[in-house]
């Protein structure tokens, strides 16, 4: 039986599916897999960060700009995207409240309902999103992993928001892994190495020493050029003479060829301590490995939720 699959990326802003992970999802969009990038704000109380775009006309109109970059990035990935319909918090400074009825401020039964529905809908067997740090310690995407993780575990219990549709239970759970220590050095390493200034110094005295574990590396270095012109089809966002769009792209594809995760939950066994019943190996170097054949209905399953296996 050959499965349909379905992988859903869940983020805070427009621009956020561009810079974490974007490889993967055109790897998977491009080989068949079904992609849906979930964005949980319109991004309205972000920065521009392009000095190209720091013109008249930009910033009052940055909101419906966003949402056209976004449009544009989806089409160069080649997956879809739905906005969860949440408003942008900013980055509030020291002491400073966060704006009434923004995203990091809304209800989390209320928002994680809402995610509910498009996991039943869109039916992923697996999810992505970042840790329980946000990835960085901006208040809408530490809400966005507390969201996503409630919906994971509900999205599958039929007693819970009833209104959202037909139960679904999601096989496995990753947080993103990306730009970390390890890749920052390494890239440094290799580029000081080859006579280049790397330029990413200041970056790793930054950095703490300790760091999501990884449990799963995809290559994807084909991809990245599409992740690139995703990226920069977020223009207010990216400035494409500064930051992260600088490196050595060829440096980066020969020592680090992959883009990260760490698996958070699984419903499909990857080591000992996993009760399910497909024994997967780590590290592993695809997000469906034990998903590509289906699963036995496990006792954990019960009468909640069929697992996700069509």
């Amino acid at each position: 039986m050959r499965l349909n699959l379905r992988l859903m990326s869940v983020h805070a802003h427009p621009d956020d599916e561009s810079s974490k992970g974007a490889a993967t999802l055109a790897k998977y969009a491009a080989e068949g897999v079904e992609v849906l990038v979930v964005t949980c704000t319109g991004g309205e109380r972000g920065d521009v960060l392009n000095p190209a775009m720091d013109r008249p006309g930009v910033r009052e109109n940055l909101a419906a700009i966003r949402r056209d970059e976004m449009a544009e990035a989806r089409r160069i990935l080649g997956v879809r995207q739905r906005f969860l319909g949440f408003v942008d918090s900013g980055l509030p400074g020291p002491g400073e409240p966060l704006p009434e009825g923004c995203f990091a401020l809304a209800p989390l039964e209320e928002a994680a309902g809402r995610l509910v529905g498009l996991i039943r809908s869109f039916r992923p067997h697996v999810v992505i999103t970042y840790d329980e740090t946000g990835g960085y310690p901006h208040p809408d995407h530490i809400r966005t992993h507390q969201v996503t993780v409630a919906a994971f575990d509900a999205a599958g219990e039929a007693g819970r928001h009833p209104e959202a549709g037909a139960p679904w239970r999601p096989l496995k759970l990753y947080y993103q892994g990306g730009l970390s220590r390890p890749w920052f050095q390494a890239l440094h390493d290799a580029m000081t190495a080859r006579g280049m200034d790397s330029g990413m110094r200041e970056v790793l005295a930054e950095l703490p020493e300790a760091g999501l574990e990884i449990t799963t590396r995809v290559p994807c270095a084909e991809y990245f050029a599409t992740r690139d012109r995703a990226l920069l089809a977020h223009a207010t966002q990216i400035d494409p003479n500064a930051g992260f769009m600088v490196h050595d792209r060829d440096v980066e594809r020969e020592v680090w060829p992959t883009e990260d995760y760490h698996l958070a939950r699984s419903h499909v066994a990857v080591d000992a301590d996993v009760d399910a019943d497909i024994d997967v190996a780590t590290p592993e170097d695809d997000l469906f490995a034990g998903v590509r054949r289906p699963p036995r209905p496990t006792a954990a399953a019960g009468a909640a939720a069929s697992p996700g296996c069509g």
